[in-house]
Protein backbone atom coordinates (compact mmCIF):
# COMPACT_ATOMS: atom_id res chain seq x y z
CA UNK A 1 0.00 0.00 0.00
CA UNK A 2 1.70 3.31 -0.94
CA UNK A 3 2.31 5.43 2.01
CA UNK A 4 0.86 9.07 2.51
CA UNK A 5 3.42 11.85 0.78
CA UNK A 6 3.80 13.18 4.15
CA UNK A 7 5.53 9.99 5.56
CA UNK A 8 9.91 9.79 5.52
CA UNK A 9 11.38 7.44 3.10
CA UNK A 10 12.84 5.61 6.22
CA UNK A 11 9.52 4.96 7.27
CA UNK A 12 8.91 2.40 4.16
CA UNK A 13 9.98 -0.99 6.40
CA UNK A 14 8.83 -4.33 5.37
CA UNK A 15 9.27 -5.72 9.40
CA UNK A 16 5.89 -6.35 11.35
CA UNK A 17 3.90 -3.61 11.94
CA UNK A 18 3.82 -2.51 15.60
CA UNK A 19 0.72 -1.69 17.19
CA UNK A 20 -0.91 1.81 16.63
CA UNK A 21 -0.44 4.41 18.95
CA UNK A 22 -3.07 4.45 21.92
CA UNK A 23 -4.67 7.90 22.41
CA UNK A 24 -5.74 7.87 26.26
CA UNK A 25 -8.17 10.20 27.37
CA UNK A 26 -5.95 11.69 30.19
CA UNK A 27 -6.20 11.28 33.93
CA UNK A 28 -9.46 12.42 35.09
CA UNK A 29 -8.15 14.62 37.74
CA UNK A 30 -7.28 16.74 35.07
CA UNK A 31 -10.26 17.06 33.22
CA UNK A 32 -12.17 17.71 36.49
CA UNK A 33 -9.87 20.78 38.08
CA UNK A 34 -10.26 22.08 33.94
CA UNK A 35 -14.28 21.42 34.46
CA UNK A 36 -14.34 23.62 37.30
CA UNK A 37 -12.55 26.40 36.26
CA UNK A 38 -14.55 26.13 32.59
CA UNK A 39 -17.95 26.03 34.64
CA UNK A 40 -16.83 28.57 36.84
CA UNK A 41 -15.70 31.32 34.46
CA UNK A 42 -18.54 30.40 31.78
CA UNK A 43 -21.01 30.58 34.94
CA UNK A 44 -20.20 33.92 35.86
CA UNK A 45 -20.43 35.46 32.71
CA UNK A 46 -23.67 33.55 31.30
CA UNK A 47 -25.16 34.50 35.08
CA UNK A 48 -24.18 38.41 34.58
CA UNK A 49 -25.21 38.72 30.97
CA UNK A 50 -29.12 36.90 32.02
CA UNK A 51 -29.54 40.21 34.08
CA UNK A 52 -27.70 42.03 31.88
CA UNK A 53 -29.65 40.88 28.62
CA UNK A 54 -33.38 39.92 29.79
CA UNK A 55 -34.21 40.13 33.11
CA UNK A 56 -32.90 43.50 34.64
CA UNK A 57 -35.28 45.28 31.43
CA UNK A 58 -38.40 43.43 32.05
CA UNK A 59 -38.13 43.58 36.37
CA UNK A 60 -37.55 47.15 35.94
CA UNK A 61 -40.58 47.87 34.13
CA UNK A 62 -42.36 45.46 36.67
CA UNK A 63 -41.34 47.73 39.78
CA UNK A 64 -38.10 48.12 42.19
CA UNK A 65 -39.39 45.23 44.27
CA UNK A 66 -38.98 42.82 41.42
CA UNK A 67 -35.86 43.94 40.42
CA UNK A 68 -34.56 44.10 43.92
CA UNK A 69 -35.75 40.26 44.15
CA UNK A 70 -34.51 39.10 40.89
CA UNK A 71 -30.99 41.05 40.47
CA UNK A 72 -30.12 40.36 44.59
CA UNK A 73 -30.80 36.44 43.41
CA UNK A 74 -28.99 36.34 40.28
CA UNK A 75 -26.12 38.53 41.87
CA UNK A 76 -25.54 35.96 44.86
CA UNK A 77 -25.00 33.40 42.01
CA UNK A 78 -22.63 35.10 40.02
CA UNK A 79 -20.46 36.60 43.37
CA UNK A 80 -20.32 32.92 44.37
CA UNK A 81 -19.17 31.32 40.91
CA UNK A 82 -16.53 34.67 40.80
CA UNK A 83 -15.29 34.33 43.80
CA UNK A 84 -14.77 30.00 43.30
CA UNK A 85 -13.23 30.56 39.54
CA UNK A 86 -10.04 32.75 41.51
CA UNK A 87 -8.96 29.18 43.19
CA UNK A 88 -10.32 26.90 40.18
CA UNK A 89 -7.65 28.73 38.08
CA UNK A 90 -4.75 28.71 40.52
CA UNK A 91 -5.21 25.17 41.14
CA UNK A 92 -5.55 24.62 37.14
CA UNK A 93 -2.18 26.19 36.99
CA UNK A 94 -0.67 24.62 40.33
CA UNK A 95 -1.38 21.57 38.59
CA UNK A 96 0.04 22.04 34.92
CA UNK A 97 3.48 23.92 37.04
CA UNK A 98 4.07 20.84 39.11
CA UNK A 99 6.26 18.16 37.54
CA UNK A 100 4.70 15.55 39.41
CA UNK A 101 1.21 15.45 38.60
CA UNK A 102 0.51 17.39 42.01
CA UNK A 103 -0.38 20.92 42.66
CA UNK A 104 2.43 23.71 43.08
CA UNK A 105 0.44 26.71 44.47
CA UNK A 106 3.73 28.55 44.75
CA UNK A 107 4.81 28.24 41.04
CA UNK A 108 1.46 28.84 39.91
CA UNK A 109 1.37 32.34 41.91
CA UNK A 110 4.59 33.15 40.36
CA UNK A 111 3.45 32.46 36.98
CA UNK A 112 0.96 35.68 36.91
CA UNK A 113 2.61 38.85 35.73
CA UNK A 114 5.87 37.36 35.42
CA UNK A 115 6.97 39.29 32.50
CA UNK A 116 5.93 36.27 29.56
CA UNK A 117 2.95 36.87 27.18
CA UNK A 118 1.19 33.50 29.21
CA UNK A 119 1.93 35.02 32.73
CA UNK A 120 0.18 38.21 31.69
CA UNK A 121 -2.70 36.41 30.22
CA UNK A 122 -3.28 33.97 33.09
CA UNK A 123 -2.62 37.00 35.78
CA UNK A 124 -5.45 39.10 33.86
CA UNK A 125 -8.11 36.14 34.28
CA UNK A 126 -7.42 35.52 37.80
CA UNK A 127 -7.61 39.33 38.11
CA UNK A 128 -10.61 40.49 35.98
CA UNK A 129 -12.83 37.57 37.50
CA UNK A 130 -12.01 38.88 40.67
CA UNK A 131 -12.70 42.16 39.94
CA UNK A 132 -16.35 41.19 38.32
CA UNK A 133 -16.82 39.68 41.65
CA UNK A 134 -16.16 42.38 43.47
CA UNK A 135 -18.80 44.86 41.39
CA UNK A 136 -21.22 42.51 41.65
CA UNK A 137 -20.95 41.96 45.42
CA UNK A 138 -22.98 45.39 46.74
CA UNK A 139 -26.20 43.99 44.21
CA UNK A 140 -26.28 41.20 45.95
CA UNK A 141 -28.21 42.60 48.75
CA UNK A 142 -32.00 43.58 48.26
CA UNK A 143 -31.64 46.98 49.78
CA UNK A 144 -28.88 48.34 47.03
CA UNK A 145 -29.92 45.89 44.16
CA UNK A 146 -32.39 48.01 42.53
CA UNK A 147 -29.82 51.48 42.88
CA UNK A 148 -29.15 53.70 40.30
CA UNK A 149 -25.93 51.97 39.82
CA UNK A 150 -27.22 48.58 38.90
CA UNK A 151 -27.30 48.52 35.33
CA UNK A 152 -23.18 49.99 35.42
CA UNK A 153 -22.15 48.21 37.71
CA UNK A 154 -23.56 44.53 35.90
CA UNK A 155 -22.03 45.77 32.72
CA UNK A 156 -18.63 46.56 33.59
CA UNK A 157 -19.06 43.04 35.73
CA UNK A 158 -19.74 41.56 32.52
CA UNK A 159 -17.05 43.14 30.37
CA UNK A 160 -14.41 42.11 33.17
CA UNK A 161 -15.62 38.44 32.69
CA UNK A 162 -16.06 38.10 29.15
CA UNK A 163 -12.07 39.52 28.89
CA UNK A 164 -11.34 37.08 31.66
CA UNK A 165 -12.79 33.97 30.03
CA UNK A 166 -11.52 35.20 26.63
CA UNK A 167 -7.89 35.04 28.06
CA UNK A 168 -8.27 31.47 27.87
CA UNK A 169 -7.90 31.27 24.44
CA UNK A 170 -5.82 34.40 23.33
CA UNK A 171 -2.55 33.64 21.87
CA UNK A 172 0.22 33.99 24.25
CA UNK A 173 3.13 34.39 21.30
CA UNK A 174 3.47 36.47 18.48
CA UNK A 175 1.80 34.36 15.34
CA UNK A 176 3.44 33.32 11.76
CA UNK A 177 0.50 33.72 10.30
CA UNK A 178 -1.69 36.88 11.86
CA UNK A 179 -4.61 36.82 9.64
CA UNK A 180 -5.25 32.67 10.27
CA UNK A 181 -4.86 33.15 14.40
CA UNK A 182 -7.05 36.32 14.11
CA UNK A 183 -9.58 34.45 12.71
CA UNK A 184 -8.87 31.15 15.16
CA UNK A 185 -9.21 33.41 17.90
CA UNK A 186 -12.42 35.00 16.79
CA UNK A 187 -13.83 31.17 16.50
CA UNK A 188 -12.70 30.75 19.87
CA UNK A 189 -14.22 33.58 21.03
CA UNK A 190 -17.49 32.83 19.79
CA UNK A 191 -17.48 29.53 20.98
CA UNK A 192 -16.69 30.22 24.55
CA UNK A 193 -18.52 33.57 25.40
CA UNK A 194 -22.00 32.13 23.28
CA UNK A 195 -21.47 28.78 25.55
CA UNK A 196 -21.19 30.84 28.31
CA UNK A 197 -24.06 32.75 27.65
CA UNK A 198 -26.19 30.66 26.81
CA UNK A 199 -25.44 27.72 29.44
CA UNK A 200 -24.43 30.40 31.91
CA UNK A 201 -28.08 31.54 30.78
CA UNK A 202 -30.18 28.43 31.72
CA UNK A 203 -28.38 28.36 35.16
CA UNK A 204 -29.49 31.54 35.90
CA UNK A 205 -32.57 31.18 35.22
CA UNK A 206 -33.01 27.80 36.93
CA UNK A 207 -31.95 29.94 39.81
CA UNK A 208 -34.98 32.51 39.49
CA UNK A 209 -36.82 29.83 39.04
CA UNK A 210 -36.63 28.19 42.61
CA UNK A 211 -38.50 29.31 45.72
CA UNK A 212 -37.83 33.23 46.14
CA UNK A 213 -36.62 34.49 43.19
CA UNK A 214 -39.58 36.03 41.80
CA UNK A 215 -43.03 36.92 43.73
CA UNK A 216 -45.81 35.12 43.22
CA UNK A 217 -47.33 38.52 42.09
CA UNK A 218 -44.87 39.39 39.38
CA UNK A 219 -44.67 35.54 37.62
CA UNK A 220 -47.12 36.22 34.87
CA UNK A 221 -46.00 39.56 34.30
CA UNK A 222 -41.83 38.47 34.70
CA UNK A 223 -41.64 35.00 33.20
CA UNK A 224 -43.21 35.86 29.54
CA UNK A 225 -40.95 38.66 28.49
CA UNK A 226 -38.16 37.23 30.13
CA UNK A 227 -38.12 33.91 28.20
CA UNK A 228 -39.12 35.62 24.88
CA UNK A 229 -35.72 37.95 25.56
CA UNK A 230 -33.53 34.78 26.85
CA UNK A 231 -34.65 33.24 23.90
CA UNK A 232 -33.24 35.81 21.16
CA UNK A 233 -30.11 35.78 23.26
CA UNK A 234 -29.81 31.51 23.40
CA UNK A 235 -30.68 31.54 19.42
CA UNK A 236 -27.92 34.10 18.77
CA UNK A 237 -25.45 31.81 20.36
CA UNK A 238 -26.70 28.82 19.14
CA UNK A 239 -26.06 30.23 15.77
CA UNK A 240 -22.09 31.43 16.93
CA UNK A 241 -21.57 27.87 18.51
CA UNK A 242 -22.83 26.08 15.63
CA UNK A 243 -20.75 28.26 13.28
CA UNK A 244 -17.50 28.16 15.07
CA UNK A 245 -17.80 24.29 15.94
CA UNK A 246 -18.33 23.83 12.02
CA UNK A 247 -14.92 25.62 11.55
CA UNK A 248 -13.21 23.54 14.72
CA UNK A 249 -14.77 20.80 12.71
CA UNK A 250 -13.03 21.35 9.32
CA UNK A 251 -9.52 21.95 11.16
CA UNK A 252 -9.29 18.96 13.33
CA UNK A 253 -11.40 16.01 11.69
CA UNK A 254 -10.89 14.83 8.06
CA UNK A 255 -14.27 13.24 7.46
CA UNK A 256 -17.04 11.61 9.26
CA UNK A 257 -15.21 8.16 9.77
CA UNK A 258 -12.86 9.82 12.15
CA UNK A 259 -15.90 10.11 14.55
CA UNK A 260 -15.34 6.92 15.08
CA UNK A 261 -11.87 5.42 14.29
CA UNK A 262 -10.26 8.06 16.65
CA UNK A 263 -9.97 9.00 20.22
CA UNK A 264 -10.51 12.60 19.52
CA UNK A 265 -13.35 11.86 17.15
CA UNK A 266 -15.67 9.74 19.46
CA UNK A 267 -14.86 12.42 22.47
CA UNK A 268 -16.18 14.76 19.62
CA UNK A 269 -19.20 12.80 19.22
CA UNK A 270 -20.21 12.69 22.46
CA UNK A 271 -20.20 16.04 22.64
CA UNK A 272 -22.55 16.84 19.19
CA UNK A 273 -25.01 14.15 21.34
CA UNK A 274 -25.00 16.22 24.34
CA UNK A 275 -25.29 19.30 22.41
CA UNK A 276 -27.95 18.05 20.63
CA UNK A 277 -30.08 17.08 22.96
CA UNK A 278 -29.85 20.36 24.54
CA UNK A 279 -30.85 21.88 21.08
CA UNK A 280 -33.80 19.64 21.53
CA UNK A 281 -34.76 21.10 25.09
CA UNK A 282 -33.87 24.39 23.70
CA UNK A 283 -36.76 24.27 21.04
CA UNK A 284 -39.57 22.70 23.12
CA UNK A 285 -38.96 25.76 25.39
CA UNK A 286 -39.00 27.87 22.36
CA UNK A 287 -42.16 26.02 20.27
CA UNK A 288 -44.01 24.70 23.33
CA UNK A 289 -43.49 26.21 26.44
CA UNK A 290 -42.81 29.99 25.25
CA UNK A 291 -46.03 30.12 23.48
CA UNK A 292 -48.60 27.93 26.60
CA UNK A 293 -47.11 30.88 29.23
CA UNK A 294 -48.31 33.74 26.65
CA UNK A 295 -51.46 31.99 25.76
CA UNK A 296 -52.05 31.45 29.73
CA UNK A 297 -51.16 35.07 30.14
CA UNK A 298 -53.36 36.34 27.69
CA UNK A 299 -55.97 34.70 29.22
CA UNK A 300 -55.56 35.80 32.63
CA UNK A 301 -55.24 32.55 34.06
CA UNK A 302 -52.61 32.80 36.56
CA UNK A 303 -53.54 29.58 38.26
CA UNK A 304 -52.00 26.88 35.71
CA UNK A 305 -49.40 29.54 34.28
CA UNK A 306 -47.87 29.41 38.23
CA UNK A 307 -48.21 25.61 37.88
CA UNK A 308 -46.63 25.33 34.97
CA UNK A 309 -44.07 27.38 36.02
CA UNK A 310 -43.24 25.57 39.77
CA UNK A 311 -43.62 22.15 38.32
CA UNK A 312 -42.59 22.17 34.73
CA UNK A 313 -40.20 25.32 34.17
CA UNK A 314 -37.58 24.67 36.47
CA UNK A 315 -37.32 20.86 35.50
CA UNK A 316 -36.29 22.00 31.81
CA UNK A 317 -34.41 24.63 32.99
CA UNK A 318 -32.51 22.02 35.37
CA UNK A 319 -31.83 19.14 32.71
CA UNK A 320 -30.82 22.21 30.25
CA UNK A 321 -28.55 23.37 33.19
CA UNK A 322 -27.02 19.96 33.56
CA UNK A 323 -26.64 18.90 30.20
CA UNK A 324 -24.42 22.01 30.01
CA UNK A 325 -22.06 21.05 32.72
CA UNK A 326 -21.81 17.51 30.84
CA UNK A 327 -20.61 19.46 27.71
CA UNK A 328 -18.21 21.56 29.76
CA UNK A 329 -17.13 18.35 31.19
CA UNK A 330 -16.02 16.48 28.03
CA UNK A 331 -14.21 19.44 26.18
CA UNK A 332 -11.48 18.97 28.37
CA UNK A 333 -10.71 15.36 26.93
CA UNK A 334 -10.29 16.20 23.22
CA UNK A 335 -6.62 16.57 23.22
CA UNK A 336 -4.91 16.70 19.41
CA UNK A 337 -7.11 16.32 16.30
CA UNK A 338 -8.49 13.72 14.68
CA UNK A 339 -6.68 14.19 11.69
CA UNK A 340 -3.13 13.55 13.35
CA UNK A 341 -4.49 10.93 14.84
CA UNK A 342 -6.00 8.81 11.84
CA UNK A 343 -2.46 9.70 10.40
CA UNK A 344 0.24 8.61 13.34
CA UNK A 345 -2.02 5.38 13.69
CA UNK A 346 -1.47 5.01 9.82
CA UNK A 347 2.15 5.73 10.12
CA UNK A 348 2.99 3.58 12.78
CA UNK A 349 1.28 0.89 11.16
CA UNK A 350 3.65 1.16 7.91
CA UNK A 351 6.51 1.68 9.72
CA UNK A 352 8.58 -1.76 11.15
CA UNK A 353 9.83 0.03 14.23
CA UNK A 354 8.96 2.05 16.77
CA UNK A 355 9.28 5.68 15.90
CA UNK A 356 11.06 8.17 18.07
CA UNK A 357 8.66 11.21 17.43
CA UNK A 358 4.89 10.52 15.96
CA UNK A 359 4.61 12.65 12.52
CA UNK A 360 2.01 15.83 12.11
CA UNK A 361 0.04 16.84 9.57
CA UNK A 362 0.23 20.28 8.83
CA UNK A 363 -2.48 23.23 9.20
CA UNK A 364 -4.91 22.30 6.67
CA UNK A 365 -4.94 25.42 3.74
CA UNK A 366 -7.51 27.49 3.59
CA UNK A 367 -8.76 27.43 -0.72
CA UNK A 368 -11.21 29.67 -2.32
CA UNK A 369 -13.90 26.41 -1.57
CA UNK A 370 -13.20 26.99 1.72
CA UNK A 371 -14.65 30.53 2.02
CA UNK A 372 -17.66 29.61 -0.15
CA UNK A 373 -18.51 26.57 1.95
CA UNK A 374 -18.12 28.57 5.42
CA UNK A 375 -19.95 31.96 3.74
CA UNK A 376 -22.94 28.74 2.64
CA UNK A 377 -23.08 27.34 5.92
CA UNK A 378 -22.92 30.89 7.73
CA UNK A 379 -25.93 32.27 5.85
CA UNK A 380 -27.76 28.79 6.63
CA UNK A 381 -27.25 29.07 9.89
CA UNK A 382 -28.49 32.52 10.38
CA UNK A 383 -31.57 32.04 8.13
CA UNK A 384 -32.31 28.35 10.18
CA UNK A 385 -32.15 30.93 13.60
CA UNK A 386 -33.95 33.49 12.44
CA UNK A 387 -36.75 31.81 11.03
CA UNK A 388 -37.19 29.24 14.05
CA UNK A 389 -37.08 32.85 16.24
CA UNK A 390 -40.09 34.56 13.96
CA UNK A 391 -42.26 31.21 13.91
CA UNK A 392 -41.81 30.72 17.84
CA UNK A 393 -43.41 34.26 17.57
CA UNK A 394 -45.82 33.41 15.79
CA UNK A 395 -46.95 30.36 17.18
CA UNK A 396 -47.21 32.58 20.50
CA UNK A 397 -49.37 35.00 19.13
CA UNK A 398 -51.57 32.74 17.48
CA UNK A 399 -51.97 30.43 20.88
CA UNK A 400 -52.56 33.88 22.87
CA UNK A 401 -55.07 34.99 20.37
CA UNK A 402 -57.01 32.15 20.56
CA UNK A 403 -56.86 31.92 24.45
CA UNK A 404 -58.18 34.68 24.87
CA UNK A 405 -61.19 34.37 22.47
CA UNK A 406 -61.82 31.34 24.77
CA UNK A 407 -61.63 33.31 27.36
CA UNK A 408 -63.96 36.21 26.77
CA UNK A 409 -66.53 33.65 24.83
CA UNK A 410 -66.54 32.01 28.57
CA UNK A 411 -67.27 35.14 30.47
CA UNK A 412 -69.90 36.12 27.91
CA UNK A 413 -71.81 32.96 28.21
CA UNK A 414 -71.64 33.43 32.09
CA UNK A 415 -74.96 33.95 33.59
CA UNK A 416 -75.61 37.13 34.71
CA UNK A 417 -76.28 37.43 38.73
CA UNK A 418 -79.93 38.53 39.02
CA UNK A 419 -78.80 41.23 41.28
CA UNK A 420 -76.78 43.46 38.37
CA UNK A 421 -79.84 43.53 36.02
CA UNK A 422 -81.10 46.88 35.24
CA UNK A 423 -84.53 47.89 36.62
CA UNK A 424 -84.24 45.27 39.37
Amino acid sequence: MPLPSQLPGHLLLSAPSPAAPSTPLGPFEDSAVAWTTWVTLMGFVGVTALAVIAVGPVARRIGPGALAVTTARLARVAVALGVLAVPAILTDLAHSASPDGGYDYGAAWNTLYDGSNSGRLAGLEVTLVAVGAVLLAPLAARRTAAGAARPWLSAAALAAGAVALGTTKFPDAVPDDWGRTSFETVMWMLHLIGGAVWLGGVAGLAALALPGGTADADRGAFWSPVIRRFSAAAMSCVAAITLSGLFLYWEHVDGLSQLVSTMYGRVLGVKILIFGTLLLLGAFNQFWLHPRVEALRAAGDERPLRTLLVREFPVLVGAEAVLGMAVVFVAPFLHGSARNQAFQADAVKHAGASLDALPKLPAKDVSTATWVWGTGETLLVLAVMIAGYWASGVLARRQSAAKASTSRSARSAAPVPSGSRSGS
